[in-house]
């Protein structure tokens, strides 16, 4: 299903990534000059390293759960809740299980 095949779809958002061994797998659904939403899913034991990112970034666990670290501090990020990375602030992601998750990244 390419990205026009989405538009006025009704979809499951857990079935948009699917989990491949040892991989962390991305599908971009929407990409707009004001920011873009994109799935993920992660393996056990994979992740994003540390970076920062010049937009705020909301990440929405729609299966499982993450550890999200912000400027140092770990939260545990469970299915049906989410979590806003501050602009300008170092961020890293890690799968201590499986997981799934939707981001969106609002550009000013």
């Amino acid at each position: 299903m390419d990205n026009k095949e989405l538009l006025s779809s009704k979809l499951n958002m857990k079935e948009l990534a699917a989990y491949q061994d040892g991989a962390v797998v991305s599908r971009e659904i929407l990409k707009k000059e004001t920011g873009t939403v994109t799935v993920f899913a992660f393996d056990k034991g994979q992740g994003l390293s540390e970076h920062t990112a010049p937009f705020d970034a909301m990440v929405c666990i729609l299966d499982g759960e993450a550890e999200v670290i912000i400027s140092g501090k770990s939260y545990k990020v469970k299915e049906g809740e989410m979590i806003i990375m501050p602009a300008n602030e170092p961020h890293a992601l890690k799968a201590n299980d499986r997981f799934k998750m939707m981001l969106v990244m609002i550009r000013k």
